[in-house]
């Protein structure tokens, strides 16, 4: 049976793997880049498209941080 450690380092490594996926195909939210970002008229199509780019680049963030946390956890208890 799979004990707590084992859990925490499969786990953390399945988030590790699809949150570089997500980091490998979006880009860096806006709000984390450097120079010219790209902007658009508040409440336009392209607004709403460059919002959710940002979300889901935030989400591969969240992944790919949150695994190594939780890959580190597991291999120091």
């Amino acid at each position: 049976m799979l004990q707590l450690t084992d859990w925490l380092i499969l786990l953390g490594l399945g988030a590790v793997w699809h949150g570089w996926q997500i980091v490998w195909v979006a880009p860096l939210p806006r709000q984390l880049r450097r120079g010219e970002v790209p902007t658009a008229p508040k409440g336009s199509q392209e607004a709403f498209g460059l919002f959710w780019i940002d979300q889901y680049g935030w989400i591969g963030l969240t992944l790919l941080v949150g695994g190594l946390v939780s890959v580190i956890a597991g291999l120091l208890r």
